[in-house]
């Protein structure tokens, strides 16, 4: 038995009206400083005033957020005591916002022990979760996934459980409409890399499948665009829906490989999460190879890529993404990121050691072993295929 969960999604253009529809007294808005200077956080809190409803900002969330962080936020909130809690931003605020409502509604617990729970933690009792993303990328307004970052152990974690979903996600493309290409570059990478693991991970479903595979088409078709206009708002529009349709899938049947090593790329190195894992993502499919070919050849049906006589889907796929990455100015390889063969050395054993805590890793259709792991970085650092 599994199950498929997801948020009520209100989508395309103005649908941050859905704020002014809300019922309840009081929002707590978690978010960042830019995303403040930006104005974004005006336009929600106008519309919850529409419903009558007041509102407060907690806006210091930090990229990879930590536990800290984590806790602070909390702490507000429960001084706070609102019956709406709000995430404006990215993925590292909308973690942040999912884990504080956590210890905001059980001060019993921590956040650091959600992981796997199916029932029991009650969530809802004392408020109710909107994510409202700013980025096209993790798909977080839709899955019940936390990354916290554990700043003294360097690593990241996974947390959270069904509970943990969003109740509503707005995903509303005007939100998305300031991100430079940078980060319009690297967040999609994520989308692919969540849309591409979630069709291929050992717990595949018929149900996540079909969105795996329409998000990844859609990033195929809009990322090149969205990088270079950003006012383009037909490739805005598409590549928000493909995160939050990524999310969905992927939600529902998990992530592998190249999530596990670029959590701990992440973790030691402070590389943007889209980044880290889009660039595992072509070595990780050289890496699983035949055990796949026949999704592999799925994938590449899907985005009309042509297989050159002789040659498996997997290569050709693999070198499809390194092409799509490169014409988006994003790294191919550790190297091009600017860490030293020195800092990758005395960082190797925690850098594998990070991979194999990470739980991603065990839904791969092919586990690597230690010594595949240690391989896998350094051929990830040289640019070099995976040919073991």
């Amino acid at each position: 038995m599994w199950y498929f969960v997801s948020p009520e999604v209100v989508f395309g253009p103005d649908s941050a009206i859905r704020l002014s529809q809300l019922a309840g007294k009081s929002a707590f808005i978690v978010t960042d400083a830019n995303i403040v200077k930006l104005g974004l956080v005006e336009k929600v809190k106008e519309q919850l005033s529409q419903a009558g409803m007041e509102s407060t900002v907690f806006d210091g969330v930090e990229p990879d957020p930590s536990i800290e962080t984590v806790r602070k936020g909390a702490a507000l909130m429960s001084e706070y005591g609102p019956d709406w809690v709000v995430a404006v931003g990215g993925g590292s605020v909308m973690d942040a916002a999912k884990a504080m409502r956590v210890e905001y509604e059980r001060p019993d617990m921590t956040i650091e022990e959600v992981f796997g729970w199916t029932s029991g933690l009650g969530l809802g009792a004392k408020s109710r979760l909107i994510c409202i993303p700013t980025t096209s990328g993790t798909g977080a307004e839709a899955t019940w996934a936390i990354v916290l970052t554990d700043t003294a152990e360097r690593r990241k974690l996974s947390l959270g459980c069904r509970e943990t979903l969003p109740d509503i996600a707005i995903v509303d493309p005007a939100f998305a409409a300031e991100m430079p290409p940078g980060l319009t570059a690297q967040t999609g990478m994520d989308v692919l890399t969540h849309a591409i693991e979630g069709f291929t991970s050992t717990w595949r479903n018929d149900i996540s499948d079909g969105l795996c595979l329409r998000a990844l088409q859609l990033v195929f078709r809009y990322l090149l665009r969205a990088c270079r206009d950003g006012q383009d708002m037909e490739a805005r529009e598409k590549m928000h829906n493909a995160a939050c349709i990524a999310g969905m899938g992927f939600g529902n049947s998990m992530i592998a490989l190249a999530h596990a090593a670029g959590h701990s790329l992440g973790g030691v190195f402070h590389v943007p999460h889209g980044r880290a894992v889009g660039l595992f993502l072509p070595y990780s499919i050289e890496f699983i190879g035949e055990a796949h070919e026949e999704l592999w050849a799925e994938i590449a049906h899907s985005i009309r890529l042509e297989i050159p006589k002789g040659e498996k889907a997997g290569p050709a796929l693999a070198r499809a993404i390194r092409g799509l990455a490169g014409s988006i100015k994003e790294p191919l390889s550790i190297k091009e990121i600017g860490i030293s063969p020195d800092s990758l050395d005395n960082s190797l054993e925690k850098l594998v050691d990070n991979a194999f805590a990470d739980a991603a890793l065990i839904m791969a259709a092919r586990v690597p072993s230690v010594e595949e792991v240690e391989k896998l970085f350094r051929y990830a650092y040289d640019g070099k295929s995976i040919d073991f």
